[in-house]
């Protein structure tokens, strides 16, 4: 890493749809979500109106026992807090044309809510339904991602 620079992410949002568990040609397994966020605020002409809210989707990327955990664990609607790092990777549609794909790579995250509201604990064992207590670290080995157009 280059002194003096970070490459950090912190989200809590919902997931857009259902996970969908992947292997990878290596054997590494992978699920990608996106996340919603929503920011709102008056508007400053009109402070009594309606509040305006903008939803920014980001797209998450889990690898090996963390995609194995948020695939079994979360489902869409459901909240969770994501720490990762931002990555573009480039590759090849069918065409033939150059494209770029950028995502966070979750290197921790926390379910945030009971099963009933989607989320739950990743521990193994037991059945409690609580959240889990501590962030859940997400495996390192993305050597084949930029085999992956999604």
């Amino acid at each position: 890493m280059a002194k003096g620079t970070i490459n950090k992410v912190i989200i809590v949002g919902n997931l857009g749809s259902d996970p969908e568990l992947r292997t990878l040609p290596s054997g590494t397994s992978v699920v990608n979500i996106s996340i919603a966020t929503t920011e709102s605020w008056a508007d400053k002409n009109n402070p009594q109106g309606p509040r305006i809210e903008q939803t920014e989707w980001h797209r998450v990327a889990f690898f090996d026992r963390a995609a194995e955990v948020v695939n079994e664990y979360m489902k869409k609607g459901s909240k969770i807090y994501v720490e990762g790092s931002i990555h573009t990777r480039k590759y090849q549609d069918k065409e033939g044309n150059d494209r770029y794909a950028t995502e966070i790579r979750a290197r921790n995250f926390e379910f945030m809510g009971s099963r009933g509201e989607g989320g739950g604990s990743s521990g193994s064992g037991g059945g409690g339904g609580s959240p889990q207590s501590r962030p859940a670290q997400a495996e390192e080995g993305f050597g084949d991602m930029e085999d992956i157009p999604f």
